[in-house]
């Protein structure tokens, strides 16, 4: 008997424990889900997110007001033409249980919908002990009658207004937004959407209030970078809903969907740096960033040497030649990133690249001669289009091995304005597609003497749903590693000891292993965006800088070019006239971005006459190169850190919006004004653990420099000295001591350099 009431006295306070820790308040018809640091509550009746509070803080980051959604929505696929969308409100059944005092899962059942009793849908919630975040994965049962082809979860809606809002995403290099919902709420389809592995290069986002310094965090932990879209919109109510899109494969012969990665949502304290080194500390521990080409010494010296970029289009003549002007001006690295050399129209004729538009005689002879004034040239080659315009569509039947979409039908964009000819996406997953871009990229490589091409749309997945290309139908993360076998099946044509890279476009985590430079333009996307209310941010930088060479700018002191072989009717009259001088604070600022985000500089449409038409613009460039190229253990291989608190002065400049397509009806040119900033600065932290702060100015006069902080922030030593690096080398400033460094001065004029924080020996 005495067993018996001690069992029944375990038993009492056992209960009490578990309603401690696992509150199902019966009132507020909530589950509650707590560690002290996050609180999750769901409806206990239909298991909607009703409540998201962090930081012991009660305030919830949901609006009561609003009403919740389901956790979940999922497409039964019966036929491409028949797709039945369902969620929580279409199950009979509901039930939810506690694994233990961190781990919550609900499912639900009863599906009339679907035939299969054993359909269900079981979400699972976890929680880690002193984390802010909660960690949630999802899987469907019972699918081996009733093939699912998109599956949208986590779904969080009526997320609160957190005031002074600033949406901050991956979008390749990076962008924020001030104020989103109101820009959504102007948006034709009330929704951002960004896919990845993609145009977004990481998988987090932050939404937070830039004054109060607090906001939600939400990310997944795909290291195996499984096609997904992630998304906020905002409807009619001012509701503002996030979720994650999944795509399971309809193939599979499997009774159960259970994605490989789990979403991630909770609160996080600062600004999107805060979120980045979050971030950071999942993303560098990954097989991208352990297998990264650069980090690992498989990039050639050549590329890594780079200290400037020529961007120009066109036959040899207004290509190399004036990168040899340029580098004999410069007297440092040069090397060419080369679009429009091919025999085909941009943007309409791939991959009819061969013969060059000069002739091959002519385009070896001149590769050659630069190569002999150490000058390398990458080629343009789009990985993915295909012309359907082309005789090679029809004499190659590539319309086979073009992307499918769900319903059969191919994945065509019309890019050129001009002839209105469109491209087609071609498959990465078949075979045909990867030996044909194989032996192109021979071709130029080996043929014609190059030294890497430019793969353009490089970080790019699409979803197919051909059934007869050997993948996976539809989701699935077969597109990146066919890329993987595509670049492997390249690099094995190169010729040893031969300085040859292969580049792309755009910048992803998840392409780290493949690519060897990346081209990244948010630097300049003022001349493509306009004034879109988002802004560029360092966002890839602050993660994976020492892992990715990155380069690229639209930065152009003329008017961009028009291709000889599109319709005479459109060629400028001038194509190569003078953007008007009101727009040189605009190429300053682009080439200050650049530099203290760690880019390697780029100049596009260089022409010899520029450093005299355009003086200033250029010697600032010249010096922004130099001063780089002598602070390279920072600019290129420095880890992100979060700048010291510096105050310095905007000013509203014009800015120009022209680009090859953009703003170019006929001869007119869209322009605008916006304020900027007059100083850029952006702090890098080297391997031997010295700080440098890099500090480029664009204004026209004087500007002063206060800097206070503490060593102990950064890691530094207490004592050591503080140096001036600029184009002429590296010279003492000051000394400091007792972990406390101060410095006073005053920028010059367009001046640019880096502040070394040296610890002492």
């Amino acid at each position: 008997m005495k067993i018996h009431g001690v069992l029944i006295v375990k038993f009492f306070f056992g209960c009490v424990l578990c309603m401690t820790l696992f509150c199902c308040d019966n009132n507020m018809q909530s589950i509650i889900l707590k560690n002290g640091n996050i609180q999750l509550g769901f409806n206990n009746q239909t298991g909607q997110l009703q409540n998201f509070e962090a930081f012991g803080n009660s305030d919830s980051f949901l609006d009561s007001s609003q009403t919740s959604e389901s956790l979940w929505k999922l497409d039964l696929f019966h036929s491409p033409d028949d797709i039945e969308t369902i969620g929580s409100s279409n199950a009979a059944g509901f039930n939810y249980r506690f694994k233990n005092s961190n781990t919550l899962k609900l499912t639900w059942y009863d599906f009339k919908a679907v035939k299969n009793p054993d359909f269900k849908v079981v979400a699972t919630i976890k929680l880690r002990e002193s984390s802010f975040l909660s960690f949630w994965s999802i899987e469907v049962q019972g699918i081996d009658e009733q093939p699912i082809s998109k599956v949208v979860f986590p779904i969080v809606s009526g997320i609160k207004d957190l005031g002074d809002e600033n949406l901050a995403v991956p979008q390749w290099l990076g962008i924020k937004m001030k104020n989103p919902r109101v820009h959504l709420s102007k948006s034709k389809e009330k929704k951002f959407k960004w896919e990845y592995p993609g145009r977004m290069s990481m998988q987090c986002i932050a939404l937070y209030n830039e004054s109060k310094k607090i906001g939600i965090y939400t990310a997944s932990n795909d290291s195996l970078a499984y096609r997904k879209d992630f998304s906020y919109s905002i409807d009619s109510l001012n509701n503002l809903t996030y979720q994650v899109t999944n795509y399971p494969s309809l193939d599979s012969k499997s009774s159960t969907y259970a994605p490989k990665y789990e979403a991630i949502i909770g609160g996080f304290e600062g600004d999107w740096i805060s979120a980045a080194l979050q971030y950071r500390k999942w993303g560098t521990a990954q097989s991208w960033s352990k297998e990264s080409r650069f980090k690992n010494g498989l990039t050639p010296k050549m590329l890594e040497n780079t200290a400037l970029w020529e961007w120009n289009r066109g036959k040899s003549s207004n290509v190399l030649s004036p990168a040899k002007d340029l580098k004999e001006k410069l007297k440092l690295p040069v090397n060419v990133f080369w679009h429009w050399w091919h025999g085909c129209s941009y943007d309409d004729g791939f991959p009819e690249y061969f013969p060059p538009r000069e002739g091959k005689d002519s385009f070896v002879s001149a590769v050659k001669s630069a190569q002999e004034d150490s000058i390398g040239s990458i080629v343009y080659m789009n990985q993915m289009q295909w012309g359907t315009d082309t005789k090679s569509w029809k004499e190659e039947n590539a319309l086979a091995y073009a992307v499918k979409g769900i319903k059969g039908e191919t994945n065509t964009h019309t890019y050129n304005i001009f002839t209105d000819k469109s491209l087609t996406t071609m498959c990465m997953g078949t075979r045909f597609w990867k030996d044909k871009y194989t032996s192109l990229s021979d071709s130029a490589i080996n043929s014609y003497g190059t030294n890497g091409v430019y793969m353009d749309q490089a970080c790019f997945s699409i979803l197919c749903y051909d059934r007869s290309h050997g993948h996976s139908v539809g989701g699935g993360n077969y597109w990146l590693n066919n890329f993987a076998e595509l670049t492997e099946q390249i690099r094995s044509v190169f010729l040893e000891n031969r300085n040859v890279f292969l580049a792309g476009e755009g910048v992803s985590e998840a392409w780290l292993p493949y690519l060897d430079a990346f081209l990244t333009l948010q630097v300049s996307m003022e001349r493509y965006a306009g004034d879109s209310g988002w802004e560029p941010i360092p966002f890839f930088q602050a993660v994976y800088h020492q892992y990715a060479i990155t380069y690229g700018n639209y930065s152009s002191l003329l008017v961009p070019p028009y291709d000889s072989l599109w319709p005479k009717e459109y060629a400028p009259k001038d194509p190569l006239a003078l953007l008007d001088k009101k727009y040189g604070k605009q190429f300053l600022m682009e080439q200050a971005r650049s530099f203290v985000w760690g880019l390697q500089p780029t100049i596009s449409n260089y022409q010899s006459f520029l450093t005299l038409e355009r003086k200033k613009e250029m010697d600032y460039l010249f010096d922004l190169a130099k001063v780089r190229n002598n602070g390279l253990k920072y600019l290129s291989e420095g880890q992100f850190e979060r700048s010291p608190e510096l105050s310095f002065p905007k000013e509203t400049i014009d800015m120009s919006r022209l680009s090859i397509y953009a703003g170019k009806t006929g001869n007119t040119v869209s322009s605008f004004r916006k304020l900027a900033d007059m100083v850029y600065s952006g702090t890098w932290k080297s391997e031997d653990n010295q700080l440098g702060i890099a500090i480029a100015s664009i204004s026209d006069a004087d500007v002063p420099l206060s800097l206070r902080m503490n060593t102990d922030e950064y890691g530094l030593h207490s004592s050591g000295r503080i140096n001036m690096i600029d184009s002429n080398g590296k010279r003492l400033v000051t000394e400091y001591s007792n972990g406390k460094i101060q410095i006073d001065l005053n920028l010059k004029p367009r001046q640019v350099c880096i502040i070394e924080i040296e610890n002492a020996n």
